[in-house]
């Protein structure tokens, strides 16, 4: 029997009617549009463009005349282009990697961090977090927004936070124990490997006060679920989110686990056909795309996501009325999520480029899992003339290729160099990943 008592944070908005949540949404729309028509640049020009105004937007039907946009436009306006407010009024800048090595940066207004609060309380309520909680945050602090998602959700409910950020096994499995922690935040695949050495560290599950927890950044399948719960004797629950649009929070799993609700009173969902554009039905996959309702410092329309997904509608067995996603069920783009961390095929290129000289121009990512952690293998070809027999010559290029891929990937990757000409060649598009994990 589950430990977890999940209880409903704010059910005046997460048991509205679908009639009253398209009513709060049409409203928060309205003022959306005219909020960003006015103040950001790149959405004055995308909507001149296409001859829109935002009396022409009056309700939550119109949604599809807003053109979409995509993370190349953030990086276009790199840093500060996309904000619809002042620079004084930007409290908290966050960062996520891009394609070019460009963050795509997003900025924070107060009354965005108070969403941000909101909705991922929302979402640790659903996980049992209450005020006589203590809740352990293993994410990483920093830019990514992971920690501080979780933090602001745990203390906005009032239950006690630890910070531990990540990092240090016997550290964060000490501290669990003694503090006596309830519940645990951080990547799935972290979560497994903390509860594999328990044992190796001389320690006893039956020892910690774990019920519960919230984990995400990363891609993780129900058997992982099985295995984490397995070996912390908890309920484990997928959360989701994106900087873009407000860090962790944007949606989250109930107890019935069987999609993750939507914070729709704050972003609405969209499912679209990543090749048509077009918006698809209930039920349907396809293309995730937000809008935010309520941000103020960057709010986004139709932000496509590239994560494919399905969306349900109905009443929860939980109570709650919002819309559910499904887990994450791949990418409508090249775009690779290893240990939490944006990995781009393009980021790799760009540093074997800057080594030209002893690589050639053909190389193949192979990501698989091992122990439930990600790994990633990057197989180069060495150039004709730098190709030698000297072990010492090729472990010299290995090292630095390595090294350079951690400063530009942020995450380690173990390099392959092989002899010219022996990767497969496409006479189509060249198959650039082999993903094996079964997601």
């Amino acid at each position: 029997m589950s430990k977890v008592k999940d209880y409903i944070y704010r059910p005046e908005f997460e048991c509205m009617t679908r009639s009253e949540m398209e009513n709060l949404q049409s409203e928060r729309l309205r003022k959306t549009v005219e909020l960003v028509y006015n103040n950001c640049k790149p959405y004055r020009a995308k909507m001149d463009e296409a001859k829109l105004k935002p009396s022409d937007i009056k309700s939550v039907s119109d949604l599809c005349k807003l053109p979409f946009t995509v993370k190349h436009d953030l990086r276009e306006a790199y840093p500060f282009g996309f904000y619809s407010a002042p620079q004084r009024d930007i409290v908290e800048i966050h960062a996520s990697s891009g394609t070019t090595g460009k963050l795509t940066v997003v900025g924070y207004t107060q009354n965005d961090i108070d969403v941000w609060a909101e909705v991922a309380a929302r979402g640790l309520a659903m996980a049992g977090v209450t005020k006589d909680s203590i809740v352990h945050v293993a994410y990483g602090y920093g830019l990514f927004t992971g920690g501080l998602g979780a933090h602001y959700a745990a203390q906005r409910i009032g239950a006690s936070t630890v910070p531990a950020s990540a990092g240090n096994t016997i550290r964060q499995l000490t501290l669990l124990r003694d503090f006596g922690a309830t519940h645990l935040c951080c990547t799935p695949s972290y979560a497994i490997y903390l509860g594999t050495e328990i044992q190796k560290a001389g320690m006893n599950i039956e020892d910690f006060s774990l019920v519960g927890g919230a984990f995400g950044a990363e891609p993780w399948t129900y058997q992982m679920r099985d295995e984490l719960e397995r070996l912390l004797h908890i309920d484990a629950l997928d959360i989701y989110g994106l900087s873009e649009i407000s860090g962790p929070g944007v949606a989250m799993e109930c107890m019935q686990k069987h999609g993750s609700h939507v914070q729709e009173d704050h972003f609405i969902p969209e499912v679209i056909d990543p090749e048509t554009l077009e918006p698809l039905p209930f039920g349907s996959e396809g293309e995730l795309v937000f809008t935010t309702i309520t941000k103020t410092g960057q709010p986004l329309i139709r932000y496509r996501t590239r994560d494919l997904c399905t969306l349900t509608s109905g009443k929860c067995a939980c109570g709650r009325t919002t819309v559910k996603m499904s887990k994450v069920k791949g990418r409508s783009d090249d775009m690779l999520i290893i240990r939490g961390v944006n990995v781009f095929p393009s980021q790799i290129e760009s540093v074997l480029m800057n080594i030209n000289e002893i690589v050639g121009s053909h190389y193949q990512i192979i990501v698989d899992r091992a122990g439930n952690l990600d790994t990633m293998e990057i197989q180069v070809e060495l150039a004709p003339h730098a190709f030698s027999d000297e072990v010492k010559d090729v472990e010299s290029i290995r090292r630095r290729i390595e090294h350079d891929m951690m400063g530009n990937l942020g995450v380690g990757a173990k390099i392959t160099l092989v002899s010219p000409d022996s990767l497969p060649l496409s006479e189509g598009k060249t198959v650039r990943i082999i993903d094996k994990r079964k997601i």
